[in-house]
């Protein structure tokens, strides 16, 4: 470890016992997102509706992890699919330079796969056509279907490396539903990635036309799984170098 490492590691211990620093962070987010802070942003094109902080915890973690498969439930405007097919080009880029043997971007070794209930025609053609298309498959249906579960599993094999994000519905039913679907995929050393955990720290009048609200949403549900998924912990180290993320709580670690 570097003196520089070590002290990355000092800040992010700090940052977790800084009042002010904290609460300047929930500040943000409680005043970020109802104005859709989040809807602002594109990755190579496309929507990513992501915080920036979050896109960059997830740059680490593909760079540190090297998956050759990422699943994702959620789609909507496939900028976080093309997000993450960038990540796994550029991944299989470095691999060929460091091996020193031509990569054919036509044939690549590492995807992406995404699952939504509804995958509206606008969107499912501009994915199509974007350059890192063939990097991407996708599957139309509800992730916690006993099929699509089935087929996606199926879709797995032979893959040795899996990094799982789950940001579909928010209701604690559907999200311990895909907690318990998909976290068998996730390889040990990889990521189990819940998004808007946030939820469970936003007041409920945030979220009058939704079924989710605190109480109901994907922190509650990774709290219930983890009692029984010992095989998995929260990464602590990542929510206090963000404060600002929409996943406390929710980057979970597979450590066996």
């Amino acid at each position: 470890m570097t003196k520089f490492e070590q002290e990355v590691i000092d800040r992010l211990s700090a940052n977790a016992s800084n009042p002010e620093l904290v609460e300047a962070a929930h500040n943000f987010m409680l005043a970020s997102t109802r104005p859709k802070y989040s809807y602002n942003f594109f990755w190579c094109g496309r929507p990513v509706i992501q915080y920036p902080q979050d896109i960059v915890a997830l740059q680490e973690l593909i760079w540190q992890i090297k998956p050759d498969l990422i699943i994702e439930t959620g789609i909507a405007h496939g900028g976080s699919l093309i997000f993450s097919a960038s990540m796994l080009a550029l991944l299989d880029y470095c691999d060929a330079l460091e091996n020193g043997v031509a990569m054919d971007p036509r044939q690549p070794r590492r995807h992406v796969l995404g699952v939504d209930i509804d995958i509206r025609a606008h969107n499912r053609a501009a994915i199509e056509a974007h350059p890192l298309s063939n990097r991407i498959n996708m599957i139309e249906g509800s992730s916690i279907d006993s099929v699509i579960v089935k087929r996606i599993h199926s879709m797995a094999e032979g893959f040795e490396c899996v990094l799982v994000c789950l940001d579909s519905n928010h209701t604690y039913e559907h999200v311990l539903g895909e907690l318990d679907a998909y976290a068998s995929l996730v390889t040990p050393g990889s990521y189990l990635v819940v998004f808007d955990t946030i939820i469970e720290n936003l007041p409920a009048y945030m979220f009058p036309d939704r079924p989710w609200g605190p109480g109901d949403n994907p922190k509650t549900a990774v709290w219930e799984f983890l009692k029984s998924h010992p095989e998995f912990q929260v990464d602590k180290d990542i929510q206090n170098k963000l404060l600002i993320t929409v996943a406390p709580d929710g980057y979970l670690k597979r450590v066996r």
